[in-house]
């Protein structure tokens, strides 16, 4: 498991970008139109003239699965023609290929072949190894592949198998029900044996001895393993050892005699480098720190210069690597360890030395997450771009792995919420981002993966740093808003974040939001809340999002209207009068309305005016409400008295009532708005059929423009109000308080030029 996490010349800590190379494996892993079409059954097939060597495509198939595509039978059907393709290194994870797929592949005669939480494969193609796997150096069946084994969890019959890979060197099996006829004398080249998880049942591990190459033997979650320790010691040759357990909670792990058991161990293995006992008792009870052994001279003396027991034949010549994680008695926090690097919980090096090791055990790799978790918690860390990179490959490796994704999360949120947050580059955010949506994605059911996935969220800038997965998030969002519990907490973190990407985003985002169903699953929170008149922090934001995302939007102010919007808005006013907040955004939101000229017509009943009328003369939230509704009143007196179709109130008394507001106003008002263009406003500046309209438009314009001078003198620059204004002051329609106030506007903006050229 490489370093990915560096720290960079400049202090920070990010990703290296991608080579040239990887950026061109990228664009044709995003493009296959480019090499390939398709065949009449949807199969991928290569166009005519294309031959791709080996290198391309070893590189193609590895490059497909990192860019997060899925790699199926159809895409493998690439690979068909061995003539024009050629594979000899074949590493799947999370590939939903099938036996035709496997097929496929092995005919290129595979050097080496990896395969990982591929569950289609089935014991029905374990004939394809006796087909094709003369040529494989390199077989490795891990979690979820069952080539060797039946799919059933508790199905523990053993598959009648022969290994006809005579010349494999390595070979890794997991979870694989070893039957008593299985034969390995034939593999003379054997060097890595890794039986992890395997059921040995009638097998006898002297069946190895007769392997003069074996170097490596991983017996991870084997067990019973005593009655197998004689068989082990005749392995002379052995450079690595791993007898480790994931947990002595069931007994496992646990011997009678272990520092005896030990010492044999290393009496027969003189060649051992690496060993790895961890969940075992085999360390011993030996002390723990070096003033308890002075205590008892004859203690030291029975110790020797080590506090594991079995160990003290290694003092000097100490093991390059030794596996304590979870041992009985703690014996990873000795002082006294004869090994350079020790996996084990008692500090940070031995926490990221078994994260290391341990990187395709997920049951184990859980808890080494969990420890780093509280590391980070307390922020009692140094190496942490190791720690980051640890995490990140953790959840990127075990995506499926629930308990994983859920420790893996909440450490980053400890991680990117702590001191060294600014230093995080572009592409390290990028990566933790996506495989936080990754995770949330999988295990889109569990609350408590999606509480920790929005907390971490909240820690980065949105929108920009999220951007690049706008859509992907948009959608896991939505799931939190609508199928967790109500009123609930990741209900409530979904809804915010929700909100704060459609404040803060372009128009096609905001119509990709209303496609994607923001507007009708808003309405269904309020609906509901109304039926249990229920009001609360979700309802309130709920109006907010929908403010937000009809922004120049009219489709959406449509959706918004067709979804019953208006009764819920009458109801909400009925039932909850004096919620401030609540009516500033549902009016804020009607503003956005008013602004489609399309969509006047259906705001033209008579109630839906009394009710603009009368919330003209409202104090609620400063001048916010009166102001959106004198907006709301203005944009459908602005189509003329032809398309007032009420009798009562009458247009006029509408008019003289909101030309009343208007003059109550303080034009210092802070606001709690925010306008991204004036062109609403500046259309309403042209209406010399309706003075009024014009007089609330130019007002909205000197308000802000006096207030927030920074950005809106610029805005209504930009957008030729300057001169649109000065034409409203020259004609001859718009009456003297109209032209006062537009006067201002333009002078507040010669200041604010001013300000800029002496800045």
């Amino acid at each position: 498991m490489s370093c990915k996490v560096r720290l960079m010349e400049d202090g920070s800590l990010d990703e290296e970008p991608l080579t040239l190379k990887e950026i061109a494996y990228q664009k044709l892993c995003n493009n296959l139109d480019i090499i390939s079409g398709y065949t009449e059954s949807g199969q991928r097939t290569l166009n005519t003239g294309i031959v791709l060597t080996n290198e391309i495509c070893d590189a193609f198939l590895e490059n497909y699965q990192r860019f997060h595509r899925p790699l199926d039978d159809r895409v493998i059907n690439l690979f068909s023609d061995t003539r024009r393709t050629s594979l000899k290194i074949v590493n799947l994870r999370y590939s939903t290929l099938s036996s035709v797929g496997l097929e496929t592949l092995m005919r290129h005669k595979l050097f080496a072949l990896s395969m990982w939480y591929c569950d289609k494969i089935t014991v029905q193609s374990h004939h394809l190894l006796a087909h094709y796997g003369d040529s494989l150096r390199s077989l490795e069946l891990g979690i979820s592949s069952h080539l060797l084994q039946n799919a059933e969890p508790n199905e523990k019959e053993p598959v009648d198998f022969q290994l006809t890979c005579p010349h494999l060197r390595r070979l890794v099996l997991n979870g694989v029900v070893m039957h008593h006829r299985l034969q390995f004398a034939h593999l003379q080249d054997l060097s890595h044996l890794d039986l992890t998880s395997c059921v040995l049942a009638n097998f006898s591990l002297e069946a190895l001895g007769m392997l003069p190459n074996l170097h490596t033997l991983i017996l991870f979650n084997v067990w019973p393993i005593a009655n197998q320790l004689h068989a082990i010691c005749c392995l002379r040759r052995l450079c690595t050892l791993d007898i480790s357990i994931s947990s002595s909670g069931n007994g496992h792990g646990t011997y009678d005699l272990p520092d005896q058991t030990l010492v044999m161990l290393m009496d027969n293995l003189r060649h051992l480098t690496h060993l790895d006992i961890s969940g075992t008792n085999l360390a011993g009870n030996g002390v723990a720190t070096k003033e308890s052994t002075n205590v008892n001279a004859k203690t030291e003396q029975h110790f020797g210069p080590t506090d594991i027991p079995g160990l003290a034949s290694r003092t000097q010549r100490p093991l390059q690597f030794l596996g304590l994680y979870h041992t009985a008695h703690w014996a990873c926090k000795r002082h006294d360890i004869p090994a350079l690097e020790v996996a084990g919980d008692a500090n940070e090096q031995q926490i990221l030395t078994a994260a290391r090791y341990y990187h395709d055990r997920p049951v184990l790799l859980t808890r080494v997450l969990n420890d780093l978790y509280h590391l980070f918690r307390f922020e009692n860390y140094k190496d942490i771009h190791t720690a980051l990179d640890v995490v990140l490959c953790a959840m990127d490796r075990h995506l499926k792995f629930k308990h994983m994704q859920i420790s893996g999360s909440a450490t980053l949120f400890y991680i990117v919420k702590g001191r060294d947050r600014s230093k995080f580059g572009t592409l390290l955010r990028n990566h933790i981002i996506r495989t936080l949506l990754n995770g949330m994605e999988v295990h889109l059911t569990d609350d408590t993966m999606l509480r920790n996935g929005y907390l971490t969220l909240t820690q980065f800038h949105m929108p920009v740093d999220v951007l690049f997965e706008y859509e992907r998030l948009i959608k896991i969002l939505l799931h939190g808003v609508s199928k967790t519990e109500q009123e609930g907490f990741v209900q409530r973190m979904a809804i915010y974040l929700l909100n704060t990407l459609a404040c803060q985003v372009d128009g096609r985002q905001k119509l990709f939001l209303g496609e994607l169903g923001v507007v009708s699953t808003m309405l269904t929170l309020i609906k509901d809340r109304l039926t249990r008149s229920v009001f609360d922090d979700v309802m309130e934001v709920a109006w907010s999002t929908m403010w937000n995302v009809t922004d120049e939007t009219a489709i959406n102010c449509k959706r918004f209207l067709d979804g019953r919007g208006m009764e819920y808005f009458l109801k909400c006013l009925n039932t909850f009068p004096d919620r401030d907040e609540l009516l500033r955004n549902m009016m804020g939101l009607l503003g956005n309305v008013a602004e489609v000229k399309w969509l006047r017509p259906k705001l033209m009943t008579q109630e839906f005016i009394e009710v603009f009328a009368r919330l003209l003369d409202s104090l609620s939230d400063g001048i916010e409400v009166s102001y959106n509704a004198a907006g709301v009143l203005a944009h459908i007196a602005s189509d003329g008295a032809d398309a007032w179709t009420i009798k009562t109130p009458t247009r006029q008394d509408v008019l003289e009532r909101m030309v009343a507001a208007i003059q109550r106003w303080n034009i210092k008002s802070e606001r709690n708005i925010n306008y991204r263009s004036f062109e609403p406003i500046l259309s309403l500046v042209r209406c010399y059929e309706t003075p009024e309209c014009q007089h609330w438009a130019v007002w909205a314009l000197a308000n802000l423009t006096q207030v927030y001078p920074d950005k809106y003198c610029q805005l209504v620059e930009q957008e030729n109000g300057i001169q649109i204004l000065t034409e409203l002051i020259e004609h001859e329609s718009p009456y003297c308080e109209i032209k006062r106030i537009a006067r201002l506007v333009i002078e507040q903006c010669d200041l604010g030029m001013e300000r800029m050229v002496e800045g």
